[in-house]
């Protein structure tokens, strides 16, 4: 069995033995290649009473190598408008991508995902979204990102 299979059944066996945090919810989790996870973000914050839905996929790297994360855009969800996600759901996050960890989980991840929506204090789309979006790969790991702004 491949590491990534047992390291994912194990974060599985863990959610549905032990649950998810608050505002984390498991969608659907059908195989060991792509999860998908809601978060809410509980309180008074600019995204009160919003749901967006994360989709993980997982390469046969994985824990060694991050999962590529992204909000789902649909019909049902949307991506939330914040400085680091762009309309097509594509995060610049440095955890997803050069400090990423193999300690690190799907869960770690969405918690992670949800303080950065909490701390949020505007809603307002990156600067560059319309030219990213315009020439983004379909994989957001395949994006070499810029880190440049931790205040938001």
């Amino acid at each position: 069995m491949a590491v990534s299979t047992r390291r994912l059944q194990k974060e599985l066996t863990d959610i549905k033995r032990d649950g998810t945090p608050v505002g984390i919810e498991l969608l659907s989790a059908d195989d060991f290649a792509t999860w998908y996870l809601s978060v809410e973000v509980l309180g008074n914050t600019v995204y009160e009473g919003e749901k967006f839905a994360l989709k993980f996929r997982f390469d046969s790297q994985y824990p060694i190598s991050a999962p590529a994360v992204q909000f789902v855009v649909d019909g049902q969800y949307q991506a939330p408008i914040h400085p680091h996600v762009y309309s097509n759901g594509h995060i610049c996050a440095s955890i997803l991508s050069t400090e990423w960890s193999p300690v690190l989980s799907v869960v770690s991840v969405c918690v992670t995902i949800q303080s950065m929506l909490a701390s949020c204090k505007k809603k307002e789309r990156p600067p560059d979204n319309d030219r990213y979006v315009s020439r983004a790969p379909e994989n957001p790991k395949k994006t070499q990102w810029d880190f440049h702004d931790d205040d938001v």
